[in-house]
């Protein structure tokens, strides 16, 4: 087995209908962008009823027909919110954590130890977050962070921080579920390494594409000139 093979996105959820929610971060082939992604799925029609919505630079899930919601507390969240030259990229409302975290002179590490799983049991659904780092010189780093139960119980809360300095054309990519499943089973071992193309719309298109049909809601994905700091995005939506 090769450690160290980079699968592009349509090779690491081939056959997978159900990954849940995911974050992609990395950097360009090139070496002159930052990317983040996140996509949300769903399975009932609470979950599907969504849709994401872009407000000064901030990413916002939001019910794509207000009188179907059934349940917000879990999917009508903040998912992408900067705090100065840090951008915060989670599956929950511990988007807000962090940045209120990073505001309390917080690392993202610190200002996790508040939270921990979904309480959606059977599912016990982890807590996927990231965060980019942005430096002054051009350079930037991230970390990724997953709490998921440690037992089927969901007694007691396993926290993994991972920490990346960046290498051109590669990126890290956590998801929420292994797979489909009735509990759905978590997510299991390092964030995946996935290839990061030089081109948004390429990537956005390799997504989008490789996730189940039936389940995939929205997808966002943001490219940052680690210069300029220009920002690139594209935002698909299911529900139109």
């Amino acid at each position: 087995m090769d450690i160290y093979k980079i699968n592009t996105f349509d090779e690491q959820v081939k056959g997978n209908k159900y990954p849940g929610r995911g974050i992609i971060v990395g950097e360009t082939a090139d070496g002159t962008k930052a990317v983040a992604a996140y996509f949300i799925m769903g399975r009932s029609a609470n979950s599907r009823n969504r849709v994401f919505t872009e407000k000064n630079g901030e990413v916002f899930t939001e019910p794509f027909d207000a009188s179907k919601v059934e349940d917000p507390s879990l999917i009508i969240y903040a998912a992408i919110r900067k705090f100065e030259n840090h951008l915060i990229v989670t599956n929950g409302n511990q988007t807000d954590t962090i940045y209120d975290g990073l505001a309390a002179g917080k690392c993202f590490n610190k200002a996790l130890q508040s939270r921990c799983f979904e309480p959606d049991a059977p599912n016990f659904t982890p807590r996927i977050s990231a965060q980019l780092n942005f430096q002054d010189d051009g350079t930037f780093n991230y970390k990724m962070s997953i709490l998921k139960s440690a037992d089927a119980e969901g007694s007691a809360c396993n926290r993994y921080l991972y920490s990346y300095e960046p290498v051109s054309g590669m990126g890290h990519f956590i998801h929420t579920y292994e797979c489909d499943g009735n509990p759905i089973p978590t997510f299991q071992g390092e964030p995946r390494r996935i290839a990061i193309p030089d081109s948004i719309d390429e990537f956005t298109e390799t997504i989008w594409n490789a996730l189940d049909e039936d389940n995939k809601i929205s997808l966002y994905v943001r490219y940052t000139d680690l210069v300029s700091g220009e920002v690139e995005n594209r935002m698909i939506n299911k529900n139109k």
